[in-house]
């Protein structure tokens, strides 16, 4: 916004090419509506979660009656991630709609085709094929390649699954890479035409580097995603777990639909667990076919008037109290950080227990309601009562986790970065370098409101050579202008060995120095 530029992503005013820039258009929109602040970088999110669940209910009533399709919403907004998801602004919630947009109308083209399947559809099968390119365009222009990666993926897994048969046409599936094509090559043509094949090429070859490598930063073992999706998806996982040997269907496209869920379901899972870069959200794909599946287990218990398993209700009850327990230890040890900190032999994450969070002692009372409407819903599906239970359990758990988000997740912010968000925010108004040394992290360009004039000098800020020496130059060079650097207590550097650096102050684990130029 403040270059101007909206044609090309980037950041601290250098191109940005490890991502699409579609969901930075939505975020820019909203800034110029709602102003530059953290309501505005998350509005698309939220209009992403209006838009997602009452979709959720439509195609639900539609594929059984209004019963499921408010459980497959409920279980969405209810589980502990999917939910959550929407309150951020990260880039995964927009672009798994436009995935699971494009991944359902391209399953409507194929039942629209197969006459044996009585879904009642209107259109021409390529309508539904014209709408799944479109939206898979948006996904690519969104986040990349892997959109397109992902529901290929599904349908030659469905193609398999079919016994190698023809479930459509060589031409028509050419038809839907050209209409993905031309939605996404808008932009990445132009890009191309306008700057050269320097931006493409660095963009493919950092989405290759994240397949093959660690190279976003973080690691894990093989089952790192599974655990992932499992509890981050609490209540919902439990249900979906008995869901998998789900048989009773009266439609043909039902029982076809649940094969595609859980096709997309492994095939994401799967795919992103070989990936070496293991990353919380890479796996969110997964949320729409698990609460599905979900969904139709309660429903089916509903429709049945069955009693929920002991299994399920204990499962559900076991989770709910390991993670309210938890919700409730954390006020109590941040009101008594002495009680763990002398203990602990991480010295950034010792310091960040010094911050003042602001703890009450009342932020308990999440945990204690997580355990309790869990209990609650869970003693309802013991009944017998499913749909009255389920709505009882997912409403429950969707207030206590967005209570949470507001009451909790700011006061552990507070000990992650709180001091050094301040001190960007401090020195916004100055004209002066600021540099994070030794972490890395983007709070200093946008709460220290980087300028043009400020920024790094160099043409690619990912490129660590590049990188380290402008740091140097910042350190040891002839700076026309006050420098400021941010690093860890834990993190190496030689910032405290330079004669014309000094401490300002140290504060959570966070060391904040100076250094001014020499005509000053």
């Amino acid at each position: 916004m403040v270059s101007g530029n909206y044609l090309q992503p980037q950041m601290r005013f250098l191109p940005f090419w490890e991502k699409p820039p579609l969901f930075f258009w939505l975020q820019a929109g909203a800034m110029h509506v709602a102003g530059i602040n953290e309501l505005a970088a998350r509005l698309p999110n939220a209009i992403c979660g209006i838009i997602t669940l009452p979709l959720l209910y439509r195609i639900g009533s539609r594929l059984y009656d209004t019963s499921f399709g408010w459980l497959w919403a409920l279980m969405y907004l209810g589980s502990l991630l999917p939910g959550l998801y929407f309150q951020s602004g990260i880039i995964d919630p927009v672009f798994n709609l436009f995935i699971f947009l494009s991944f359902w109308f391209f399953i409507n083209y194929v039942w629209k085709r197969d006459v044996s399947m009585d879904f009642q559809l209107r259109r021409h099968p390529l309508w539904y094929l014209l709408l799944a390119g479109f939206f898979a365009g948006c996904a690519v222009l969104t986040k990349g390649p892997a959109a397109l990666v992902i529901l290929c993926l599904a349908f030659f897994v469905y193609w398999v699954w079919k016994r190698f048969r023809m479930y459509i046409s060589v031409p028509h599936f050419l038809f839907f890479l050209a209409v993905t094509a031309s939605v996404s090559g808008v932009w990445y043509g132009l890009e191309t035409l306008l700057h050269g094949p320097w931006f493409m090429e660095q963009f493919i070859t950092y989405n290759i580097r994240l397949l093959s490598t660690e190279d976003a930063g973080h690691g894990g073992f093989p089952g790192y995603h599974l655990v992932v999706v499992l509890l981050g998806c609490f209540p919902a996982s439990v249900f979906f777990i008995k869901g998998w040997w789900h048989r009773q269907f009266d439609k043909r496209y039902q029982a076809d639909l649940f094969r595609w869920m859980l096709l997309l379901f492994w095939t994401v899972l799967i795919l992103f667990s070989l990936v070496q870069s293991k990353i919380i959200h890479y796996s969110s794909m997964t949320y729409y076919p698990l609460t599905y599946v979900a969904a139709l287990v309660v429903w089916s218990m509903h429709k049945h008037r069955q009693s929920t398993p002991g299994i399920i209700v204990w499962s559900v009850r076991v989770l709910a109290i390991l993670l309210g327990l938890a919700m409730i230890a954390l006020p109590v040890i941040g009101r008594n950080p002495e009680w763990i900190r002398d203990d602990m032999a991480d010295v950034f994450a010792k310091a960040n227990l010094l911050a003042d969070a602001g703890w009450t002692g009342l932020e308990v009372l999440v945990g204690i309601a997580l355990i309790a409407v869990t209990w609650w819903g869970t003693a309802a599906l013991r009944k017998g009562q499913a749909l009255q239970g389920a709505t009882i359990l997912l409403l429950g758990c969707a207030l206590v986790f967005k209570t949470a988000m507001v009451t909790m997740v700011p006061k552990v912010e507070a000990y992650t970065q709180r001091a050094a968000i301040d001190f960007f925010r401090e020195k916004s108004q100055e004209d002066a370098y600021i540099a994070a040394i030794g972490y890395k992290t983007y709070a200093d360009a946008y709460y220290g409101a980087l300028q043009p004039d400020n920024k790094p000098r160099l043409e690619d800020y990912s490129d660590k050579e590049q990188k380290s020496n402008w740091e140097s130059w910042l350190m040891h060079g002839d700076i026309d202008k006050i420098a400021y650097f941010v690093t860890r207590i834990d993190r190496t550097t030689e910032l405290e060995e330079l004669e014309d650096v000094s401490l300002l102050y140290s504060k959570n684990g966070f060391l904040f120095y100076q250094r001014l130029p020499k005509n000053k």
